[in-house]
């Protein structure tokens, strides 16, 4: 099996599709894994597994934004394995985000 680390910014939207139907509610502490890069920095990600490959996908707030946004519709099957075709996450989106918590 092939184990492969994946920053949010590299995401197909079928590893974001698979994330989400994996953690409907979102991911918890007991969904991360921590562990050391070969740089050893602390990474903390959440794993999903397909038939040949193991994704730890790394925890950002950006993540957090794809997923509540995602909608497998939105794409066709084509795009599915195209990072390019997710949504960039901006800075004024995680401000609007951060907001809208404090608010609630």
């Amino acid at each position: 099996m092939k184990n492969v680390i994946v920053d949010y910014k590299k995401l197909t939207p079928e590893v974001l599709a698979m994330l989400v139907e994996k953690y409907p509610d979102g991911y918890g502490d007991d969904d991360v894994i921590t562990f050391k890069n070969h740089k050893y920095e602390t990474i903390e990600a959440v794993e999903v597994i397909t038939q040949d490959t193991k994704y730890l996908v790394k925890i950002s707030k950006r993540l957090s934004m794809q997923m509540e946004s995602f909608d497998e519709d939105d794409y066709s099957e084509k795009e599915m394995d195209d990072p390019e075709a997710l949504p960039e996450i901006t800075v004024e989106d995680l401000k609007k985000a951060e907001e809208e918590e404090d608010k609630d």
